[in-house]
């Protein structure tokens, strides 16, 4: 019987298939480790400083990578310490989603949130002097707190816990308000970290339209384990 010299032998395709994909894994793995070292990198510059002059050279070198091998994941210098702080903010929302789950209360979750951001300064103090540096020029990113913290206003108003009539304008004041805090405990180690928390907690819920009660109430409510 007649065979067509253009069809491929199956057993040769599987081979090649079989060879081919691993072949492709690893090199996506490889090329994604990369990027995360040059980003790893970028984010413990960030977290020492705050400074994004350091060069490409310098970064390249913190993660003991080649200079050139840059250019294969970032465009530029400044596109490398954005995507270094889109990192730090992603880490830290879900680092809330983790220990905030199952908190339904929106006073709560605001307050919460402030609070658990005093403790992380001792439990992951690389990743909150990143957001202490950076995180007022990422105040509306898409990653990290900004949405999470815009859905918890929206759902707070819809339900009558919170009277304030923008709620953007609302993250804007909270997101304003997180550096600051931030700012404190690294610059204050003496300050009481918790006790701080807590009563910046209970302005902000003030603000959003909470009573004093209310308000001191929530604030004082017990945090999850951290650990």
């Amino acid at each position: 019987m007649y065979q067509n010299c253009d069809a491929e032998d199956p057993a040769v395709e599987l081979a090649r298939t079989s060879t081919s994909a691993p072949s492709r894994n690893r090199f996506e793995r490889r090329r994604a480790e990369t990027r995360q070292a040059f980003v790893r990198a970028a984010r413990q510059i960030l977290a020492e400083t705050g400074d994004t002059s350091a060069s490409i050279q310098t970064i390249a070198e913190r993660a003991d990578l080649g200079f050139g091998s840059s250019y294969n994941h970032f465009e530029s210098k400044t596109e490398l310490f954005d995507a270094a702080v889109t990192d730090a903010l992603e880490e830290f929302g879900k680092t809330f989603d983790e220990h905030l789950k199952g908190i339904d209360d929106s006073a709560q979750l605001v307050a919460a949130g402030f609070r658990l951001s005093a403790r992380l300064v001792g439990s992951r103090p690389e990743l909150m002097q990143v957001l202490r540096h950076r995180g007022l020029s990422h105040i509306h990113s898409d990653s990290g707190l900004a949405q999470r913290a815009l859905r918890d206003l929206e759902v707070g108003v819809a339900t009558g816990r919170f009277t304030i009539t923008d709620p953007t304008v609302a993250v804007a004041a909270l997101g304003g308000s997180l550096p600051a805090l931030l700012e404190l405990r690294f610059a204050r180690p003496d300050v009481d970290g918790d006790e701080a928390a807590s009563n910046l907690a209970e302005i902000l819920l003030r603000m959003l339209g909470a009573s004093w009660e209310d308000a001191h109430e929530v604030a004082q409510r017990p945090l999850p384990d951290l650990d």
